[in-house]
């Protein structure tokens, strides 16, 4: 019993729980700051998270700078290219379901890929086949084939990208 509490128990979620509805609260008094670490408490020993996947991960910190960079310049892109297909004169653009095979291997770098995605406008992560590395990728702006192999390739790069930045060899 004592060790999955101790197992439980982590001051630095307790903390950061209790800054959150802190400022959740917009107000710093001794009764916010009482009640977030009850919260937080309660949160952190009674819901615990199970353990993360990190197996076979390294972080190459150069890789992932240089990811997250490219991660910025094509969300810039996207988000132009994603209201200009909204202000445009013209019909909407059709759009395309995809399979997308993932060649990922551990789950959170998995989960990492899907985040990065959804938050790019353009394409959205709808099912994910966790058995045979499938996604399924909702696809904005698929009026021809060229425009769905980009997006396939994009799909790719942040892949590679990904394995190269966290995944051992």
């Amino acid at each position: 019993m004592m060790s999955g509490f101790k197992r439980r128990f982590r001051p630095i979620f307790i903390i950061i729980l209790t800054l959150m509805w802190v400022m959740l609260m917009a107000e710093f008094t001794w009764a916010n700051f009482v009640g977030g670490f009850l919260v937080a408490s309660a949160i952190v020993l009674f819901l615990p998270l199970p353990a993360m996947p990190i197996e076979n991960i390294s972080i190459r910190w150069g890789s992932l700078i240089l990811l997250l960079l490219t991660w910025v310049k094509d969300l810039a892109v996207a988000s132009v290219k994603v209201a200009w297909l909204a202000l445009r004169p013209a019909d909407p653009p059709r759009t395309a379901i995809l399979q997308v095979p993932m060649r990922v291997q551990n789950d959170l770098v998995l989960s990492f890929a899907t985040v990065l995605y959804n938050l790019q406008p353009g394409g959205t992560v709808t099912d994910i086949d966790i058995a045979n590395r499938m996604w399924t990728i909702h696809v904005l702006d698929a009026d021809n084939e060229e425009d769905i192999r980009r997006e396939i390739q994009n799909v790719a790069d942040l892949e590679s990208n990904l394995i190269h930045t966290f995944e051992r060899s």
